[in-house]
């Protein structure tokens, strides 16, 4: 997403959170006390007004390979279940900032180390995909014949499976790709007729 648009969205979203400001205690424990009677618009009330803090958490963990507006629906999310599980409890309206903090900044945390292991596994596929290329070649020029897995895994110094897993993503992408630009020229060349 362009840095542009993300802007607009997080501008979006500060409104939003300006126009629902967090809850004096008093309030709090009003709407608290109501929501502890089935009272689903005071649960919601809550929530509404929780939003800057799960906007602030956002914020601080937008560096981390999420947007903000991603984080926020996340967070917001988060938030329900925070004032769900602070309302059952009955906890008192001065500390519920304190609680919705802790919950959805580990939600968020979370989130988070989920997203940059998702990262972190698609760049070792990438690696491991121009690995196997190129032993694939290296030994295809070598032995005279396309290598097989077990030659491959024993060069990579691999499971067969990993060499199985990435050949077959990589055969994959490329008779995508293949099939993309021949569509792609059958196209062109029928523009020309």
């Amino acid at each position: 997403m362009s840095a542009r648009l993300d802007d607009t969205e997080l501008d979006a979203l500060a409104a939003h959170v300006r126009a629902r400001p967090e809850l004096s205690g008093e309030a709090a424990d009003a709407l608290i006390a109501a929501a502890r009677g089935g009272d689903l618009e005071a649960r919601d009330t809550l929530a509404e007004h929780s939003l800057g803090t799960v906007l602030d958490l956002s914020i601080a963990r937008r560096d981390r390979g999420l947007e903000v507006s991603d984080l926020f629906q996340e967070g917001s999310v988060a938030v329900m279940v925070a004032i769900e599980e602070y309302v059952a409890r009955g906890g008192p309206g001065a500390h519920l900032r304190d609680y919705v903090r802790r919950v959805v900044g580990a939600h968020l945390d979370v989130v988070v180390e989920r997203e940059e292991a998702a990262a972190a596994e698609a760049a070792a596929i990438v690696t491991d995909t121009r690995l196997l290329d190129v032993a694939r070649a290296a030994l295809r020029s070598q032995l005279g014949h396309d290598p097989t897995s077990i030659e491959l895994a024993a060069v990579l110094l691999w499971p067969r499976e990993r060499v199985e897993l990435i050949s077959g993503m990589l055969d994959a992408a490329r008779e995508q790709f293949d099939s993309e630009i021949v569509e792609y020229l059958d196209d062109e060349d029928g523009e020309e007729d």
